[in-house]
């Protein structure tokens, strides 16, 4: 049965405290008429949305992009393109167990949970690095300008702050539209993997419909679109606003955010690959 897709853990969702706790006691709350029970379901499920869009490792993940920006517009389109993304896989992996009865296994949820805590460590990396290259680029600026030599310094203009954060792979396809789209997208997918089955879990133990869990996920992840807009548009405006006033401070900003992803990455990869027990031959996998 659907219910065996719990994976032989059926331990409530520890980040889903909401959904546990106000989703069951609104669908019974109007026993006589069921379809506003459900409407006002799906009402609550846009709201905890926005709700989700404020996990740890969500804003910990799109700061690490929002600190290169210095536009709020440009700060709200990631967060759009992120909550897109993130989206697509509660979709997905919404649908693959509402619909097809698919089983997560422990190993398999842990794998996908381990997975966000890989990328925060990369964000973090790009960052740091992306800040020790505009300290060196700053320092031959300077020497070059103490010099007298302007022909040495960098040779090229514009926002010093987007060149401060951007590696290699940055800088050759930086100036691409489609790569400056598909980068918070990919990363919104990743990070849906981790959450994406616990809330599938608990939505097939409430809402029985298929055509209305179904329904339920994609309301829920509108609201996390949402969520990350206000939050992506919040960090942007903060950015814009230090920056306009210390250069150096907005660079000490992006390599602060750099270094907070890589513990927090750290931190939940060692909490998965060890507390939970992924690498070894007896995973313990709670939904969270």
């Amino acid at each position: 049965t659907r219910a065996c897709a719990l994976a032989q853990d059926d331990s409530t969702p520890k980040r889903n405290e909401d959904l546990q706790t106000m989703i069951p006691l609104l669908a019974t709350s109007l026993p006589q008429n069921a379809s506003i029970s459900l409407i006002a379901i799906l009402a609550l499920g846009f709201f905890l949305g926005m709700r989700h869009a404020t996990d740890a490792d969500h804003v910990v993940a799109v700061s690490t992009i929002v600190t290169r920006e210095r536009s709020v517009w440009h700060a709200a389109v990631i967060g759009a393109l992120w909550g897109t993304g993130h989206t697509l896989t509660i979709l997905a992996v919404g649908v693959a167990i509402i619909v097809y009865s698919f089983v997560v296994s422990p190993r398999l949820g842990l794998s996908m949970e381990l997975s966000v805590g890989l990328m925060l460590v990369l964000l973090g990396a790009v960052n740091i690095l992306g800040f020790r290259r505009s300290v060196q680029e700053s320092v031959l600026e300077n020497s070059a300008a103490a010099s007298g030599n302007t022909h040495a310094s960098h040779p090229h203009g514009g926002d010093g702050h987007t060149h401060a954060s951007i590696t290699t792979l940055d800088r050759l396809c930086g100036g691409l539209s489609i790569y400056q789209a598909c980068r918070p997208l990919l990363i919104g997918i990743v990070h849906g993997l981790a959450g994406s089955a616990a809330v599938a879990l608990l939505v097939l133990t409430t809402i029985h419909n298929s055509r209305w869990a179904v329904a339920y996920l994609l309301i829920f992840g509108l609201g996390t679109i949402a969520g990350m807009m206000v939050i992506t548009m919040a960090l942007g405006s903060t950015i814009h606003f230090v920056g306009r006033r210390s250069e150096s401070l907005c660079r000490k900003v992006a390599a602060a955010s750099g270094w907070i992803s890589l513990a927090f990455g750290l931190f939940i990869a060692y909490q998965i690959g060890v507390g939970d027990g992924l690498f070894t031959s007896h995973p313990h996998w709670i939904p969270r």
